[in-house]
Formats: structure tokens, sequence, C-alpha cells
């Protein structure tokens, strides 16, 4: 087989919901995206990508149709270009990633594109249908924004807890402080808005016509741990997680060009990675946060190293709690995760993120000159994705 390389990432700026992007639809976002990473490689001839691998977490609005097929007719590329839409939840964009990947290295396609979108302000509420014609009383509407929806009685109760709730048990398996947390979360705001002082995503963001949003709408640079510290938590009484240590509701979209070495004159650009190795794991539903440890060691072993080869690590932050879960059982140095900023200040537009923390990692090689990445997510109702990069040594995946 032939090897698949990272060649372009790119994504719009991530909005807090019901902000700067809540009126742009989904599919707009997403042919955003799509738009963005395709202008860095400005000689590649659109009728060459073979398909378009695209992730959706919710689906159930104005992303209903196929959202990735819809990005490609909305950019403008030739109808000739397929499209599937991926639905792994919060993983949904690194296993569009990964299948793209899949698809070079077995000879499917020479050149894919994958990416993803979510736009968490938008998702609509939702009726079921009736079991017959003409009920007689109300029915609730539900929101499709995040976590359970319609559950199926059958799902054992302790499956279908909230996601928060999951994360406060996972506080109490692994006795992770409230001002660990808090530290951790103060620490993602403070490297997200140093990296976007000093240029690091200029050239990895896209912005939204029509749109005055420049940089990550739910950074906050004021953010202390004094703050933090004062927030009162969500889930729990007696809890620890608050809204300031965990994720919040965003809009986004995520784009990545991936081609094989052969392709690299006709992308017209110098690859920034090699796709050295690919993980999923799965465990009990509310152990969802966990699950990145086994998904990441199994990448690993696939590409043939271990933890201290490791340079850079881009791990999703659900939560503080999980990631700093991941962190421990990885016994890795803190200081190589997420040095840009992480989704508690970034964002988690459910369907956009893995493929936001798969193109940062490989700016991240780039600029750093490691030569090993890893990024992983953790995904709802037990699951989690991960993927090793090898840097392959060129300056920054630059023109040809």
């Amino acid at each position: 087989m032939t090897s698949a390389h990272l060649y372009a990432a790119g994504r719009t700026p991530f909005g807090r919901f019901g902000g700067a992007l809540a009126d742009v639809r989904p599919d707009d976002l997403a042919a955003t995206a799509l738009t963005g990473v395709l202008a860095k490689a400005p000689g590649l001839d659109h009728t060459a990508i073979g398909d378009v691998f695209w992730g959706n977490a919710n689906g159930a609005g104005e992303d209903n149709r196929n959202v990735g097929r819809m990005a490609v007719l909305l950019a403008g590329l030739p109808t000739s270009v397929p499209a599937t839409t991926v639905n792994r939840l919060c993983g949904s964009s690194l296993d569009a990633a990964i299948m793209a990947s899949r698809a070079v290295e077995t000879g499917d396609a020479d050149i894919v594109v994958a990416g993803g979108v979510e736009s968490m302000t938008r998702a609509p509420w939702v009726l079921p249908k009736p079991a017959r014609g003409f009920p007689a009383g109300d029915t609730t509407a539900v929101s499709t924004t995040l976590g359970w929806r319609l559950v199926n009685a059958r799902m054992p109760a302790e499956w279908t807890v909230s996601l928060g709730e999951c994360n406060e048990q996972l506080q109490k398996k692994f006795g992770i402080s409230r001002e660990r947390q808090d530290e951790f979360a103060a620490r993602s705001h403070e490297l997200a808005v140093a990296a976007w002082d000093a240029g690091f995503y200029d050239a990895l963001v896209t912005p939204v016509d029509g749109v005055e949003l420049t940089r990550d709408e739910s950074i906050r640079e004021d953010t202390t741990l004094e703050k933090l510290a004062g927030l009162e938590t969500v889930f729990r009484v007696d809890g620890t997680i608050t809204a300031g240590n965990a994720s919040p509701l965003n809009d986004g979209a995520s784009a990545l060009l991936i081609g094989s070495a052969e392709a690299a004159e006709t992308i017209g650009l110098d690859p920034l990675a090699r796709f050295a190795g690919r993980g999923v794991h799965a465990l009990d539903p509310q152990d969802f946060g966990f699950a990145p440890v086994e998904a990441a060691n199994t990448a690993l072993a696939r590409a043939g190293i271990s933890w201290p080869d490791v340079g850079a690590v881009e791990l999703n932050e659900a939560f503080a709690v999980q990631s700093l879960a991941c962190v421990d059982a990885w016994k890795i140095d803190p200081e190589i995760v997420n040095v840009k900023g992480g989704a508690i200040a970034i964002g988690h537009p459910l369907g956009a993120s893995g493929a936001r923390v798969l193109g940062t990692l490989a700016h991240r090689l780039a600029e750093s000159g490691e030569r090993w990445g890893v990024a992983g997510i953790c995904i709802g109702v037990g699951q989690a994705l991960a993927v090793v990069l090898e840097n392959t040594g060129s300056s920054k995946g630059g023109v040809r």
C-alpha cells in the first residue's frame, strides 16, 4: 500500500453558542472550510479530488441531507466530486480523516478531502412521529443540540446519564480535584490567546463571509483561576465540573487535504505529515472520557513507536477532568499537550473538532520539528479515536 499524507489543514473560527456564527447555516460553514483548505493548493485541479469524507454529529436540521455533499456543491466544486457524511458523534471528523487516509492507502483515491461541521446553535428541536393518527395529548419537542435524546427504554439507566454526570463519576474514580481542573482550564485559555497573538492560527483559520469574527469566540483573555474557582458546579451540588472547566457549545467547521506521496506534484504542495497509526477504542458508555487512553495506545503500537517518542499531543478537551485522567494514564509530560490551547477555550463544535485537533497537530510538528505527534478525541456513548502523525520533514507544507 501507498502512504497517506496530510497536505493542508484549515477551519473557520469557532463561534460560541448563539454567537457570531448563529445566523450561518452548517452547510455554509462546511463550504467555507472546504473552500479555505483548497485555497491552500491553488494549482490543484478540483476534478482530481477522488472523494470527500465529512463529519457531522447532529444531522437533524439544515445539515440533514448528506452535508458533505452539500458542502461540495455550495463550494462550487465540480459536480463530479463525490462526498459522504460520517457520524461518530464528537469523533466524526477525525473518523472522516481516518477513512480518507485508508482510501489513499488502498488506492481507492489519490487525493481526498476530509473534515466536519457542527452548528450547535442551529441544531433543531425534533418531534417523534405519533404511533397512530390524531393523538389527543401534548407532544414534547426534544433538543438535538447535545447528549441523549429519544432514549430507547431498553438502554440501562447508567449508560444514559448526562455527559457531565459521566465525568463527575470519572472524577470520583480518579480523584482529580476541582483545583487541577480549573488550572487546566485556565491554561487552555492562556495558551490559546498566546497562540493567536503569535500568529499560529492565522494560516489555519478562514473567515466566514459576512461575519465579523476573526478569532475563536469562546476564548476568554481575562480568565483567571480566581474567576474559575468562583463558578458554581453544574451537574452535582457537591461536584467539581463547572461551565469554566468543560468545553462550551460551539459552531464551526474544519477541513483537511489528504493524498498519497505521489500526489504532491498534482496538489502542488509538500506534505505536512504522514498518517502513521490509527486507533479506536470502546468501553462502557459512561466511561467515554477515558476511552482515548487505549485508542492512543493502539495507534502508537500500529505506528511502531511508544510514548517516549512523542513530542506533541492534541487531545480534545471535552472536560478538564477527562483530559487530565488521560494524560495521567499515559504518564506523559503535560507540557506537550495542547500547547496552542484546547477545546475548553477554542470550543467544541462536535463534528468539526477531530479535524481541528489533527490539523493543529500537523502544524505544531511543522513548527517545532518534532517527529511524532498524537491526536485523540473522546466520544459520547463510550468511544474514542486517535491518530499518530509523523512529521515528513518538509518546512511547513509549502507550495512546490
